[in-house]
């Protein structure tokens, strides 16, 4: 089958647990399928049209986390430019479309391509926001706007794939009817993280952070977190691992703080296999999210045997909340030093809940969706 990806942020050049899940579908589906995938230029791509990993790249519009974050927030011009950018779609014909929903301006042209084509639409949802959030993030009357369109250009799909049980509740809400929604997310690479595991390593009396460096992430209240277990337990370190707007104003925290030399910030890992191991070799994962989907960090981070510690306010869906440790915000300190201090097995719970998330699911959850929409195959 021919199958178009229609995301506007890519990874790896762009390092998101989201990216990387679908990353996970088109690099699994390029095994046995004429995968395409339509993006955005970054940093480091080879050109406009280029092949990896047996996906080819359709990039036309340059972007780097600047531009794609200005002022901490997604920026609606880069997402026009993408928009436009997909017209090049119509030199192509695709058995099924796999779209996000977000940034969402993109749609009607998705749309618009499956309709003249024939091509199945399948789109996925990481979160699906109500009218409360959307004015929340852009305002009173814009995000009343927002809301409206996100539902109108949300409906109509061959059908959707959430992430788990929340946001599948979240888009039922908006009118999409359960029977419609198929809830799967490839987000770890079950088996090269098993062989990690499997090789040990020395343990660490650290506790990490990795992703985004943006507002909802609350790094800041990790940060401050983190000092009170620190003043606690004089061996205990910490390290926070991403790149966004944030940073240098988390840098000053950290030097006001006084914590230079017992907590650092340092860029994404280049080699996801450094960055494996040193989730693996670390005594705790803790996240402050306000904000989050599903989570792919701390799945990967219990399935490489470190446990994760969670607020009780947190977002996380309970597939991932069941397996983490969870606690008032104000007894994280003791908590985190508890965690340092003891076997890491202790903390680990319900790894059953991993079986929702492995990456080697991802041929026949496919398989057997294109049968269910009818996609038709060997199309030209």
């Amino acid at each position: 089958m021919r199958i178009a990806f229609v995301y506007d942020v890519p990874y790896p050049w762009h390092v998101g647990g989201i990216e990387s899940m679908n990353f996970n579908e088109a690099q699994e589906l390029a095994k046995w399928h004429d995968v395409h995938y339509f993006t955005t230029r970054w940093p480091g791509m080879k050109g406009n049209e280029f092949v990896k990993d047996k996906i080819r790249y359709h990039a036309y519009v340059d972007v780097d986390q600047p531009k794609i974050y200005p002022n901490g927030r997604r920026s609606v011009w880069q997402a026009f430019l993408f928009k436009l950018s997909l017209f090049r779609m119509f030199r192509y014909r695709f058995d099924v479309v796999i779209t996000n929903q977000f940034p969402i301006l993109h749609m009607p042209v998705v749309r618009l391509f499956c309709a003249i084509t024939g091509a199945k639409l399948v789109i996925e949802v990481a979160e699906a926001w109500d009218e409360a959030y959307w004015k929340k993030y852009l305002g009173a009357f814009p995000g009343k706007l927002a809301y409206l369109y996100q539902c109108a250009m949300i409906r109509g799909a061959g059908a959707y794939i959430t992430i788990s049980s929340k946001t599948t509740s979240e888009l039922m809400r908006i009118g999409i009817g359960r029977s419609e929604i198929r809830e799967f997310a490839p987000a770890i690479d079950d088996r090269t993280l098993e062989r990690i595991r499997a090789k040990g390593g020395r343990r660490e009396r650290r506790i990490i952070f990795s992703g985004r460096l943006i507002k909802e992430k609350r790094v800041g209240r990790w940060i401050s977190l983190f000092a009170s277990a620190a003043s606690m337990d004089k061996s205990i370190s910490g390290v926070i691992i991403g790149k966004g707007p944030e940073r240098d104003s988390l840098e000053r925290q950290i030097r006001k703080l006084g914590l230079e030399g017992r907590l650092g910030i340092r860029d994404f890992f280049g080699n996801v296999s450094e960055f494996h191991a040193y989730v693996r070799d670390s005594s705790v994962m803790l996240n402050m999210s306000e904000r989050e989907g599903l989570g792919i960090i701390a799945i990967e981070g219990i399935a490489l045997g470190t446990p994760v510690l969670l607020p009780t306010d947190t977002p996380l869906p309970k597939e991932v909340k069941d397996m983490c440790v969870v606690a008032d915000e104000n007894d994280i300190p003791s908590m985190l030093v508890k965690m340092c201090n003891g076997k890491k097995e202790a903390y680990l719970k319900h790894k059953g809940n991993l079986n929702l998330f492995r990456k080697s699911k991802v041929r026949a959850f496919y398989e057997s969706l294109f049968r269910e929409i009818g996609a038709s195959q060997k199309q030209t």
